[in-house]
């Protein structure tokens, strides 16, 4: 029998997941601009569900409206399927620099933070039954610290004791697969590396890399950043990755970010 699924949104990731999925022989039908079916013609979207055993949404939240668009559409078809959900460890909010796991109440909880639609879009997955797999920032190919520092886009944020948790984009698809193929239970999955570390210190590697001179240290009003952006700083958490571990018997192939940068360069 043909292994089959329908990815929402053929985004940065998931492409890659689906490259991964097809190698192994899986059926993959898609959304999105990359993807082989519009997401507004439902008949063949229906047609796409009614074939396969497994579905996974990338889609956010819309930023006005902060509905989730495949639940709105499509989550009362989803209830027969294997279910994954690509969410965000934004639904912790921010932790003071605390290290935070599957245990820890997210923002749709509590009623704290920013972020609130994602974290309302990752509990309404999570009562659907889904393996949600909550991902810090996301580096891979094209899209890391490296190119940054290439393009003269780095920065160094001068904010004491500011950490980051992050994940290569091939650790992400080795642990969706990995629930995949071990048929994990439902439930939050946080797939982070075993270092979270400043901006600063990744872009300095990054540099160092580079044989290039790091960017000056700014103060946040000096950089003059987007409210995304200044959101983004405004928030201090160490991501926890020992369930995924344990669970799914997942190992980061790249474990921090050093090891990351350096298989990029």
């Amino acid at each position: 029998m043909t292994k089959h699924i329908l990815i929402f949104g053929l985004g940065y990731t998931a492409s890659r997941l689906a490259d991964a999925l097809k190698v192994q022989g899986w059926a993959v039908d898609a959304t999105g601009s990359a993807g082989n079916i519009d997401f507004k013609n439902e008949n063949a979207v229906r047609a796409a569900l009614h074939d396969a055993s497994h579905v996974l949404s990338s889609v956010p939240p819309d930023r006005q409206s902060g509905e989730d668009p495949v639940l709105a559409r499509y989550g009362q078809a989803l209830s027969n399927h294997w279910i994954g959900y690509l969410s965000s460890t934004g639904v912790y909010g921010d932790q003071q620099g605390a290290w935070v796991d599957e245990s820890t109440p997210t923002v749709a909880e509590t009623g704290a933070g920013r972020r609130n639609a994602r974290a309302e879009a990752d509990a309404a997955w999570m009562q659907l039954s889904a393996r949600v797999f909550r991902l810090p920032g996301i580096y891979g190919p094209d899209r890391s610290a490296l190119d940054r520092v290439r393009e003269g886009k780095a920065r160094r944020i001068d904010i004491p004791g500011q950490v980051f948790s992050r994940v290569h984009v091939v650790d992400i698809v080795s642990g969706v697969v990995a629930a995949i193929e071990t048929g994990a239970a439902a439930g939050a999955y946080n797939l982070g590396d075993d270092l979270p570390a400043s901006g600063n210190a990744v872009t300095e590697e990054a540099c160092r890399l580079l044989g290039i001179t790091p960017p000056p240290l700014q103060t946040l009003e000096e950089a003059n950043l987007s409210e995304m952006a200044r959101g983004f700083y405004a928030e201090n958490r160490r991501v926890a990755n020992g369930k995924a571990k344990r669970v799914l018997g997942w190992e980061p192939q790249y474990p921090t970010y050093k090891e990351g940068l350096l298989g990029l360069l």
